[in-house]
C-alpha cells in the first residue's frame, strides 16, 4: 500500500519519519500528474507546494488551527492531506473543486479565489482569537505575486501594528504568479534568494552545534532567529522588518525538515512572522519546468508522459481578440496594453513579442491598472487593459472614478464573460454587465462571434471620450452568425418566418448567446409564434432604434449570460419604459446567486439558460396574451349586440 492512500487527515502524518515524507512527496507529485492530466486543473502551482504543504499540516492542527491559501488554485495537496483523494472529477459536477470549498471540509476556511485577499482574512481571525482569547494559530499562504496587490500591503499595514498578535505568513516565493512575477516587491525577494549569505553560515555550523551536547540545538535555533542586526549584515530583508514584521528566511521550500524548523520557530514566536519559502513551479515534471511560458499553470486534459493537449478545441476567442491587437498595433501607435499578471492567458503575449515597449504587466493589481490606464489615456495613448470578466469587479471604483469620470478613453476587454463553469462561483464573469450598467457615458459592446470580436474592438478603441468595454465568453468561438439587416445600430439575425401585421417576439440576443437565440427563434416557428432576432451588439447604451420595433411586437425577450439582476434585460425594459412603449418584456440570465463548478453545458441547463427552457417559457406567455385577448374580445363582442 502506497504511503499516500494511508492519509486519511493530517495527524496521520505524524507518524511519518523524513525518509517516508520524502517518498509521501514522491507518490503526490506522481498523483498529481496523472490525476490532472486526465481531468485539466492547476497542475504547476501544486506541484511547487508538496513539501511546504506536508510541514505545514505537520506543523499546525487544521483545522484548529486555520490553514489559509491565497487564490487557493494551490490547494490540491492539502484536499489529500486533509482526507479528499478521489479527483477523477475533479471541477467537474459532483467532484471536487479546483478550490478550497467549505462544502467539502472543515479543513477549508476560505474559498474566494481571487487573489491578495487572505491576509485581509488571516488578520481579522487573528483579532477574532485575541478577543475571544483563543490560543489557536492562523497561517495564511501567500505567493509572491499575491503580493503585488494593493490588498496585501494594507493587510500587512495592519497586522504589523499588533507585536504580540501572533499570525505566521508564509510567502511561497515561485518568482511567478501566471508568469514571472515583476516589479519593485519582486527585485527585492530576488536579492533575498540570492544572498544565501545567512542561510549558508548557518548551514555549515549546523551538523556542529546538532552535535554538541545538551546546548547544540538549542543554539543553532538561536542562530537562527537571530535579530536584525547578525541578518541585516548577511540578508537585505529589511524591508519586511522595518515594517514591524518577524522575518525568517529565505527557507528551501523542498526541504521538509527546514520548513518544519523554520514554522516551528514562528508558531514561538507570539506575534506577526513571515517565513520566506523558495520553491519551483512545476517541480519534478520536466514538461512543467520546460514550459516557461508560466510552468502549466493551468491545463486541460494533457498526455501525461509528453504534457501535450489531448485535442484542440480549434479558434478561441482570447485567440481572436490577441491577433487583432496585434493588428491594431500595427496600425496605430499609439495603442498600448495593460494586463494585470496575466498576458499569456488574456492574450497580450503576441503583442507583447510584437510591441515590448508598448505592454504593462502591472502585476495582480487591476485597481492600479485601471488608474494607471486613465493616466495613460490623458498623457495621450490609448490603453487596452484585458483583464477576466469577474476580475474586473475589483476595480469597479476605479472604473467609475478615475476612468468614466475624467472621459478617459481607455478599452477594457473581459475576458472569460458569463459562465465559464469548472472554476466555480468566483470565476463565473456574470456580474460586469450589472456593475457596469451604473457607470456614465461608458459603453459595452457583446460581440456574437470572431468577426465582431475584431469589428467591435475596432470600434471601441476608436471612443478617446469615454470607457469602452468588449466582453466575449471563454472556449472556442462557435460559427460566424450572420446578419440579415440592420435597424439602427443592431444587426438583425432573423425576420419572422411568416409575414404578420404585428410580430409575436422581439428576441434580443447578447454576445455570444446568438446561436442559441436562432434556435430559440425556430422552436417558437414551429409553433406558430413569429419571431424577429436582434443582436445589439453594443448593449450600453440601449440602441435609440430599440424602442420603436419593440413597439412593433407583442412582447420583448431578453437573453444574456449574465446576471439578471440589473442586466441587459433590466435596462432594455427602463428604455421602454422611458419611451412610453407598454409592451411585456421577459429577460433570460443568469440568477443572482452562486454557481456551483460543472461544465458550462451543465450549468445552463442548471439555472434554465437553455433554448428548449427558455423557448418553453416564452410559449406559454405568447399563450397567455392571446388567452387575454380572446377573453377581452369576448367582453365587449356582447356589449355590441
Amino acid at each position: 500500500m502506497s504511503l499516500l492512500t494511508r492519509i486519511r487527515g493530517p495527524r496521520d502524518l505524524d507518524r511519518l519519519s523524513p525518509e517516508q515524507l520524502d517518498q509521501l512527496a514522491a507518490e503526490i507529485r506522481t498523483f498529481l500528474v496523472d490525476a490532472v492530466s486526465k481531468t485539466g486543473g492547476h497542475l504547476g502551482p501544486n506541484l511547487g507546494v508538496v513539501e511546504l504543504t506536508i510541514a505545514l499540516h505537520r506543523v499546525f492542527e487544521s483545522p484548529k488551527d486555520r490553514v489559509l491559501w491565497d487564490t487557493g488554485h494551490q490547494s490540491y495537496v492539502h484536499k489529500l492531506l486533509t482526507g479528499r483523494q478521489d479527483f477523477s472529477r475533479l471541477k467537474m459536477k459532483g467532484g471536487l473543486s479546483g478550490y478550497p470549498a467549505r462544502a467539502e471540509s472543515e479543513h477549508d476556511v476560505i474559498e474566494n479565489s481571487h487573489a491578495s485577499t487572505v491576509l485581509g482574512w488571516a488578520d481579522g481571525l487573528a483579532k477574532a482569537n485575541e478577543v475571544l482569547k483563543k490560543d489557536d494559530h492562523v497561517v495564511a499562504v501567500i505567493g509572491d505575486g499575491a503580493l503585488t496587490g494593493g490588498m496585501a500591503w494594507e493587510a500587512l499595514n495592519n497586522i504589523a501594528a499588533a507585536k504580540d498578535r501572533p499570525l505566521v505568513i508564509v510567502v511561497n516565493d515561485n518568482e511567478r504568479s501566471y508568469a514571472p512575477t515583476i516589479g519593485g516587491l519582486a527585485n527585492h525577494l530576488a536579492t533575498l534568494r540570492t544572498t544565501d549569505g545567512y542561510e549558508r553560515f548557518l548551514a555549515k555550523g549546523k551538523d556542529l552545534l546538532e552535535r554538541t551536547p545538551v546546548v547544540g540545538k538549542p543554539l543553532y535555533e538561536t542562530l537562527h532567529g537571530a535579530k536584525k542586526g547578525l541578518k541585516d549584515f548577511i540578508a537585505p530583508q529589511g524591508m519586511f522588518e522595518d515594517l514591524g514584521l518577524k522575518y525568517v528566511g529565505p527557507i528551501d521550500g523542498h526541504d521538509i525538515e527546514a520548513l518544519e524548523s523554520a514554522l516551528q520557530r514562528a508558531k514561538r514566536f507570539g506575534g506577526p512572522v513571515i517565513v520566506h519559502c523558495l520553491t519551483e513551479k512545476g517541480r519534478g515534471y520536466q514538461p512543467a519546468l520546460a514550459d516557461e511560458a508560466d510552468r502549466f499553470h493551468a491545463v486541460g486534459k494533457i498526455h501525461p508522459d509528453t504534457g501535450l493537449p489531448v485535442s484542440s478545441s480549434g479558434l478561441d476567442w482570447t485567440s481572436v481578440f490577441g491577433e487583432e491587437m496585434v493588428r491594431l498595433g500595427k496600425e496605430r501607435e499609439d495603442i498600448v496594453a495593460i494586463t494585470a499578471a496575466m498576458l499569456q492567458p488574456v492574450g497580450l503575449d503576441k503583442f507583447a513579442k510584437a510591441f515590448p515597449t508598448r505592454v504593462y504587466d502591472v502585476g495582480i493589481a487591476e485597481q492600479h491598472a485601471a488608474v494607471s490606464a486613465a493616466g495613460l489615456a490623458t498623457g495621450g495613448l490609448h490603453p487596452v487593459f484585458a483583464v477576466y470578466a469577474t476580475f474586473l469587479n475589483r476595480a469597479f471604483d476605479q472604473v467609475l472614478m478615475d476612468v468614466a469620470l475624467h472621459k478617459c478613453g481607455v478599452t477594457f476587454v473581459l475576458d472569460r464573460a458569463g459562465v465559464t463553469g469548472t472554476d466555480g462561483a468566483s470565476h463565473n464573469g456574470m456580474w460586469d454587465m450589472s456593475l457596469l450598467q451604473v457607470v456614465p457615458g461608458l459603453r459595452i459592446a457583446a460581440p456574437r462571434d470572431a468577426e465582431q470580436v475584431r469589428a467591435q474592438l475596432r470600434e471601441a478603441v476608436q471612443v478617446e471620450d469615454a470607457p469602452t468595454v468588449v466582453r466575449f465568453s471563454k472556449g472556442a468561438v462557435g460559427p460566424a452568425v450572420q446578419a440579415v439587416g440592420r435597424v439602427g445600430g443592431m444587426d438583425v439575425l432573423r425576420e419572422p418566418a411568416t409575414a404578420a401585421v404585428r410580430p409575436d417576439v422581439l428576441l434580443v440576443s447578447v454576445g455570444a448567446l446568438a446561436p442559441m437565440c436562432l434556435e430559440i427563434a425556430d422552436l417558437l416557428d414551429a409553433q406558430g409564434i413569429s419571431t424577429t432576432v436582434v443582436d445589439p451588439r453594443w448593449v450600453k447604451p440601449v440602441d435609440e432604434a430599440m424602442a420603436p420595433l419593440a413597439e412593433k411586437h407583442r412582447v420583448v425577450v431578453t437573453v444574456e449570460d449574465n446576471s439578471r439582476a440589473g442586466g441587459v434585460g433590466s435596462a432594455i425594459s427602463q428604455a421602454l419604459r422611458d419611451a412610453g412603449v407598454d409592451v411585456p418584456l421577459r429577460d433570460f440570465g443568469i440568477p443572482p446567486r452562486f454557481l456551483d463548478h460543472a461544465s458550462r453545458g451543465e450549468v445552463m441547463t442548471e439555472i434554465g439558460l437553455t433554448a428548449p427552457d427558455i423557448a418553453r417559457q416564452v410559449t406559454g406567455l405568447v399563450s397567455k396574451l392571446d388567452g387575454r385577448y380572446e377573453e377581452s374580445r369576448a367582453a365587449v363582442e356582447p356589449a355590441r349586440d
